[in-house]
């Protein structure tokens, strides 16, 4: 359906005719005799006048259409009346960016896997809401709980390592988590927390925020990431380290078990696939029926218009075509006046 955001823009149209008839007016009134051109001349010279008014006219009702915004509405879609309430906390510290993970047989960091892995899961949660916290030296909401999941998605793929700092805050990032939780009513109320450290900053405690989640009835399921062995190389050779040795898998699985949820390591894209799945298992909430209808903005086609009327009018006003657009003739004087 065809349909104007703003028609109360429209009563602007007559703007033109009003300053054009005070115009006509004003010069009816203190109108100059010329007897050097004939009254073909005349007829001739108001002909063009009236076609370029047209032109203008024409320009003037475009521009204020595509001003006014036209926008083509689609039918009706309903969303979704079942989902869950999914909050994702995604730590960007500096060991993110340690490169012992793999995708597709090359070699990343931590946060390109987490990108990778849960980029796909973003993606099939429909009917989901879904909420992105990153957290570092603090916890920040990137995107409340909604059901634009490619939003979501982007603002995961536009996040850095460092971009909130560099260490680890996780009690931070369940408390704001928690504080989202609140305004939910009837919800799961799922916070799925990854990281590849141990809380190292921020305001609170994680075993404090993990017994005000519990409190909430907020299920934190936590998952470490990183792997067990890693090799580099040295003036000696090729030796083996841990590169997870700061990540405190006891704090998580305490976090874990005291709001009901569940503790996953994650060495690889397989692991932590496993979470997903264990999301799957989750009783939807139901929700109040919802509906949306898709828009297309049209104004672009007016404004197109408008900008070809605006170079037909300027072409016209070059002296080529002037000349051959004005013919102007000149009245004969009588004999009796020639000497």
């Amino acid at each position: 359906m065809l349909t104007i955001a703003w028609p109360w823009l429209l009563i602007l149209l007559p703007l033109p005719l009003i300053f054009w008839r005070q115009h006509t007016v004003q010069v009816d009134g203190g109108r100059l005799q010329l007897p050097g051109i004939s009254q073909t001349g005349k007829q001739s010279l108001a002909a063009n006048t009236r076609q370029s008014r047209k032109r203008y006219w024409l320009m003037w009702c475009l521009l204020v259409l595509a001003i006014a915004r036209p926008q083509w509405l689609g039918e009706p879609i309903e969303l979704p009346s079942q989902g869950r309430d999914l909050m994702m906390a995604v730590d960007l510290s500096g060991s993110m960016q340690i490169e012992d993970m793999v995708v597709n047989g090359k070699t990343v960091d931590r946060f390109t896997l987490i990108q990778h892995v849960v980029s796909d899961f973003i993606e099939r949660r429909k009917g989901d809401r879904i909420g992105l916290i990153l957290f570092a030296d603090h916890a920040y909401l990137q995107a409340p709980l909604t059901q634009d999941r490619r939003s979501v998605a982007q603002f995961l793929k536009e996040a850095q390592i460092g971009l909130v700092g560099k260490q680890t805050a996780i009690g931070e990032a369940i408390a704001l988590a928690v504080k989202r939780f609140d305004k939910m009513d009837e919800s799961n109320r799922v916070l799925i927390l990854l990281t590849d450290g141990s809380n190292n900053a921020g305001n609170i405690e994680p075993e404090q925020a993990a017994q005000i989640a519990a409190n909430r009835k907020v299920t934190i399921y936590t998952v470490g990431v990183g792997a067990d062995v890693m090799e580099r190389r040295t003036l000696f050779g090729r030796e083996r380290v841990n590169p997870s040795m700061d990540l405190d898998e006891n704090q998580l699985k305490h976090i874990a078990e005291v709001t009901h949820g569940r503790y996953f390591r994650a060495r690889n894209s397989q692991e932590l696939d496993q979470i997903y799945q264990e999301i799957d298992k989750l009783e939807p909430v139901s929700r109040d029926q919802l509906s949306y209808r898709p828009q297309a903005d049209l104004f672009y086609w007016p404004l197109a218009l408008a900008l070809l009327t605006s170079l037909w009018i300027a072409l016209g006003q070059l002296p080529f075509f002037a000349a051959r657009r004005v013919k102007p003739s000149v009245a004969t004087t009588s004999q009796g006046n020639i000497k």
